[in-house]
């Protein structure tokens, strides 16, 4: 799925959602500029995705059209289909990781983050020999993942693991920089590449 097609879907499913978005709105859910947001409307309204209408006050209404549903439901297929080969490619990545791991004759591993990605990589873990012992996530501390509750960097050092397997897709050179401040060993961090 294209960027294009997923900003398209995103405003089909904005405009579907029963409240009028203002184009302000857009652009910021969408984190583009409002030009580019004007730019799509026009554009999606000229393929007959939704009809603008007006409102008092100088606001505009969009009703989306039964080809904008058509069009919607057929971007959400591929999102979804775009999702599962993301999800499928992930967890064989994983599994080779963990087997690699397995072959070093790492044992036990601390995650990194306690996002998405790390509940994917919990997912796989549990295919394998290799134990976790802990998750940390700095913006988490003291949430629930899987049966852990998430703790604070600060506590790394007094957990027994080999490897800290960094599970965050954003931010991984920061936290591989804030571990090896804390003398923790680049040879101990694995990445999800």
């Amino acid at each position: 799925m294209n960027l294009i097609d997923l900003r398209t879907l995103k405003i089909l499913e904005k405009v579907d959602n029963g409240r009028t978005p203002s184009q302000r709105d857009l652009a910021r859910d969408l984190n583009i500029s409002l030009g580019l947001v004007n730019s799509f409307i026009q554009r999606l309204a000229q393929k007959g995705y939704f009809e603008i209408g007006h409102l008092p006050k100088n606001r505009v209404r969009y009703i989306l059209t039964p080809r904008g549903v058509a069009e919607k439901t057929r971007l959400n297929y591929e999102y979804i289909q775009y999702s599962v080969k993301i999800y499928k490619d992930a967890r064989q990545m994983l599994r080779k990781l963990y087997a690699e791991m397995e072959t070093q004759g790492v044992r036990c591993i601390v995650f990194y983050g306690a996002g998405e990605l790390a509940e994917i990589a919990y997912l796989s873990l549990q295919q394998s020999c290799i134990e976790l012992v802990a998750v940390v996530d700095d913006g988490r501390v003291g949430q629930n993942f899987m049966q852990f509750t998430v703790i604070h960097p600060d506590r790394i050092e007094s957990l027994w693991f080999d490897r800290i397997l960094i599970a965050t897709i954003n931010s991984a050179e920061s936290i591989s920089q804030k571990l090896a401040n804390m003398g923790i060993s680049e040879s101990r961090l694995v990445e999800i590449a």
